[in-house]
């Protein structure tokens, strides 16, 4: 009797056990939807439910959820009472029995190295006394020829077996300290990119029988994300523009994403839902500061922690879908919108950084991020490293795109929604949570485009040749970089802004040196004031001068500006622009110009300024 009523508490207390432990599954993710910044993840399972209260365990789940946005579904006679995350460490306790064995191993190293130091100390003392011996005296006369050659041979014997020895142990310490050195580099890579936490996703469910279904499980992971790049071809001027439309995806959310359904969506939710609120909009006397902003357009630097460069950070525009990632040597290069945006630096296992733009060169230092070591997972691929240099970056994926004419390019079904665009992916893709960038071709189109040419002769007198795309919209094109390829050429990278384009895409090509342009100031114009009055005048009179070297006819689109007065005491007069369109609201002056080959053209633009003698007043 007793023996069945102790058999009978060990099988309550196993199945009591067994209820609080609930019962595991394993999910597969099966679509994943990413966004701008963030991506949807999308799991299935199948599940056996018990009759009863049961509680189910979805384990080995991103640590990165944001748990506002856990959505669990299924289908059957049940009731879900209630859904939770919880953060799996167990797993840790193996990586720290890996990384405790590596530094053990690296301690009997530096013991082997301190012993080889001892022995160098040792083999010192034998050198210093070798050669204090050596001193013979000059006074002693008598001194047997033989004995004194069998004590130099002594000497040089005894010298070279401690240079020898001495060599020995400097060979044998230099070979220590690489092992040291690559000890140091593995433990590094596990603390910064193997943590093994995970998170389970625990479901409560009420049912009256048993049943089998299967459950979907919804969520969305921060660490994620895509940006826009393009590759713009020309033949020539006569020939369409083809535009291949990709797509850089990464993710660091701690879990691979393999063979799933990928789509991309143009939205983005981390940026705020709400409206703005317009507030009232108040003057009052006060100074007036004119401030204008610096023209930058490309951004270039490294980006570094405290001993080495970082490759793959990605380095994007705030706000935008303009981004990139740093190279091998942690070095970057971006092209960037007007009116001085903000960069953001991110890499796993470091703080993100925000920096508004403050100049041409941005380099950057990052502190590591012992919070984010702990709870990101990444997962790397041996296969994508260079395997004789294992501090190497590895090399960027590239899926979709045709790379021979003959190949089949991945199909892509766009779907325009009501606040975004996605683009669905019908072949399966595989991203590992690498942090790395994989390239997904997303689409490419030709079309027709006017080319003309482009020069600013007060900002620059670089020409650059420009494509117009009249039907662009349709395209559901992103800002983002572009790389230029002209006449089969590579000739650099431009950045194609879409928030400034209207109803027209102009794309810049780069500069043709073959057309040459000067902007000079005529001296004899040069500040010529009113000597009597109380108005200063100063007159400005540029002579611009346009040369076509090329064997063919231009059309050549040349933009100059006059000032524009906000101040009724300034008066600004208009004198002569050789026939040019002129804008007074902005002062914007523009000729359009055929040149023949071997053509020159000259134009003028001369203004006058006159204003209080008592003020001061830039004039340029």
């Amino acid at each position: 009797m007793k023996k069945l009523l102790f058999f009978t508490c060990l099988v309550f207390f196993a199945k009591v056990a067994a209820a609080a432990d609930g019962q595991k599954f394993s999910s597969k993710v099966q679509r994943v939807t990413v966004f701008l910044s963030g991506a949807q993840v999308t799991r299935s399972a199948n599940v056996s439910i018990s009759p009863g209260t049961s509680t189910l365990v979805f384990e080995n789940i991103s640590p990165d959820i944001d748990v506002q946005s856990l959505q669990v579904k299924a289908a059957g006679a049940f009731t879900i009472l209630s859904v939770k995350q919880e953060m799996n460490f167990l797993n840790e306790q193996a990586r720290q029995t890996r990384v405790e064995g590596l530094r053990a191993q690296q301690k009997a190293l530096r013991d082997k190295i301190n012993m080889q130091n001892a022995l160098m100390a040792v083999n010192a003392e034998e050198a210093s006394m070798l050669a204090k011996n050596q001193v013979i005296s000059g006074s002693n006369t008598n001194l047997d020829v033989l004995k004194l050659k069998q004590a130099l041979d002594f000497q040089t014997q005894r010298l070279t077996e401690n240079k020898r020895r001495e060599i020995a142990i400097n060979k044998e310490i230099e070979t220590l300290n690489s092992e040291v050195t690559k000890y140091n580099k593995q433990i590094a890579d596990i603390l910064k990119g193997s943590s093994t936490a995970t998170s389970d996703v625990l479901v409560t469910v009420s049912s009256k029988a048993a049943l089998q279904t299967v459950f979907t499980l919804t969520y969305l992971v921060s660490h994620a994300g895509w940006y826009p790049t393009y590759d713009v071809r020309a033949k020539n001027i006569n020939s369409p523009v083809t535009i291949a439309y990709k797509a850089n995806v990464s993710q660091q959310c701690g879990e691979d994403w393999k063979d799933v359904k990928l789509t991309l969506s143009t939205g983005n939710p981390s940026i705020s839902g709400s409206k703005p609120d317009l507030k009232p909009y108040y003057l009052n006397f006060g100074m007036y500061y004119s401030n204008q902003p610096i023209s930058i357009t490309k951004v270039s630097g490294t980006v570094t922690d405290n001993t080495e460069a970082l490759p793959g950070v990605t380095v994007r525009v705030k706000g935008t879908s303009i981004g990139t990632t740093t190279d091998k040597d942690g070095h970057y290069t971006l092209q960037v919108p007007a009116n001085n945006p903000v960069l953001e630096y991110r890499f796993i296992g470091y703080k993100s950084t925000e920096l508004p733009v403050h100049g041409a060169t941005m380099n950057v230092k990052l502190e590591e991020d012992a919070k984010q070591l702990n709870e990101v997972v990444v997962t790397g691929y041996s296969s994508l490293r260079n395997k004789s240099n294992p501090g190497s970056a590895a090399e960027i994926r590239v899926r979709g795109m045709a790379t021979m004419s003959n190949t089949i390019p991945i199909a892509v079904n766009q779907q325009e929604n009501q606040t975004n665009t996605e683009f669905q992916i019908d072949n399966p893709y595989t991203i590992p949570a690498d942090g790395k960038q994989y390239l997904v071709a997303i689409d490419e189109i030709s079309t027709n485009a006017s080319y003309q040419y482009y020069v600013a002769p007060k900002v620059s007198t670089d020409v650059f040749l420009t494509a117009s795309i009249i039907d662009w919209n349709k395209y559901n094109f992103l800002s983002g970089e572009a790389n230029l390829f002209f006449e089969d050429t590579f000739i650099g990278k431009s950045l194609l802004d879409t928030h400034i384009a209207g109803d027209t895409l102009n794309l810049s090509l780069g500069t043709d040196k073959n057309i040459v342009v000067t902007r000079t100031l005529q001296t004899e114009m040069k500040d010529k004031q009113g000597l009597f009055g109380s108005s200063k005048k100063e007159i400005r009179n540029w002579l611009i001068s346009v040369k076509n070297r090329k064997s063919q006819p231009v059309q050549l689109l040349v933009e100059d500006q006059i000032p524009v007065s906000q101040n009724s005491a300034i008066e600004v007069e208009t004198q002569d622009v050789s026939g040019a369109e002129f804008d007074k609201g902005n002062g914007k002056v523009a000729w359009n110009l055929t040149l023949a080959p071997q053509n020159e053209k000259q134009l003028n633009l001369k203004y006058q300024v006159k204003y209080p003698k008592n003020q001061t007043v830039i004039v340029q």
